[in-house]
């Protein structure tokens, strides 16, 4: 999953998503919704969440991926940081990203709270 500007027929930068890795270039990639984007409080780089179930962490001035997150069951609808950062925190539940018809009631939400540590420092230039 990596996040990626792509411009819009005004030639404007329109749309972020993550993306899913895909290997045939002949097929296109999906697209899914960034639901969060939250940035750490002391090192000033970001966390994403999204639609595709996985969170993904960024340099954001090195413009690179520090660390993605395996995928989950449901979507990832919102994250946060505690206040210095130590601890980062989401939310997977369903995102009505695919519609009504995708909907499962019977599906648990879930919260989950995972200690960080290093691995949202800016990589060294």
């Amino acid at each position: 999953t990596y996040i990626d500007c792509f411009k819009g027929s005004s030639g404007i930068n329109a749309e972020y998503g993550h993306r899913s890795a895909t290997s045939d270039h002949n097929k296109p990639q999906e697209i899914y919704a960034v639901n969060g984007i939250k940035f750490h409080p002391t090192y000033g780089t970001l966390a994403t969440v999204g639609s595709d179930g996985k969170f993904a962490f960024w340099d954001k001035d090195a413009r690179t991926k520090l660390k993605g997150s395996e995928q989950l069951d449901n979507t990832i609808t919102c994250c946060d940081f505690n206040h210095n950062g130590s601890y980062f925190a989401y939310a997977s539940s369903y995102d009505w990203s695919k519609g009504h018809m995708y909907h499962n009631p019977q599906q648990k939400n879930y919260l989950f709270v995972r200690q960080v540590k290093d691995e949202l420092k800016p990589r060294k230039k």
